[in-house]
């Protein structure tokens, strides 16, 4: 994860950190605190303790955090998202569900800057719209993160049902393939002793498909 050359202030290098954290925990399928516990790359240290907080706090709610950006960010999805972009927003959108003493509009400026110091050229105006969105949301009052679980759990409901029902053949798929058996099984009894040859059922009772 690259920077470019930006002197950040304390709590904007505390967001920094925490972005690091949590990129590295992703590139190596770690949560946090493992990542913590053992060895760690900072851009610029020491561990500033609320760095510390952002991370462990945002790596402990990423079924929820990601469930809001899924349904904040209707042409993306996190998997799709650049690494550093969808850590970033997972971060923030922690910042402004569970920290009370930042305010959002702060939240959004500094998730921008970190975006055009780390990622790609685009990622500045796409954070930037995501969490907009976000934040009319919560101004107009609603519990986000128990609307995007619910719409989550409800896509992946979708999902499965679609899924069982492309595994099982439908009530006509099953009253054709009985009645083709009941007339296999009746042609075979009358044509037991007849030559195969001069069967004249089998096309009709096999049709090509």
């Amino acid at each position: 994860m690259a920077r470019q050359h930006t002197r950040f202030g304390a709590r904007t290098n505390a967001r920094s950190q925490a972005l690091q954290l949590l990129f590295q925990a992703e590139a190596t399928g770690r949560m946090v605190v493992d990542v913590l516990a053992g060895e760690y790359a900072l851009s610029d240290g020491p561990l500033d303790s609320y760095a510390e907080q952002l991370a462990v706090g945002a790596d402990s709610m990423l079924h929820e955090l990601d469930a809001v950006l899924e349904m904040t960010s209707s042409n993306w999805s996190v998997r799709r998202m650049p690494a550093v972009d969808r850590n970033l927003l997972r971060l923030a959108v922690y910042e402004m569900l569970e920290v009370e003493d930042v305010d959002t509009a702060v939240v959004i400026d500094e998730c921008v800057e970190l975006a055009k110091a780390y990622g790609t050229d685009e990622s500045s105006a796409f954070v930037n719209g995501v969490l907009g969105r976000l934040a009319a949301r919560l101004a107009a009052g609603e519990d986000v993160v128990a609307l995007a679980v619910a719409a989550a759990e409800e896509a992946e409901a979708a999902k499965a049902q679609a899924a069982e029902a492309d595994e099982q053949p439908s009530d006509e798929e099953d009253e054709y393939e009985d009645d083709l058996e009941e007339g296999y099984e009746e042609d075979l009894e009358d044509a037991y002793y007849d030559d195969f040859d001069d069967y004249d059922g089998y096309d009709e009772d096999y049709p090509e498909e």
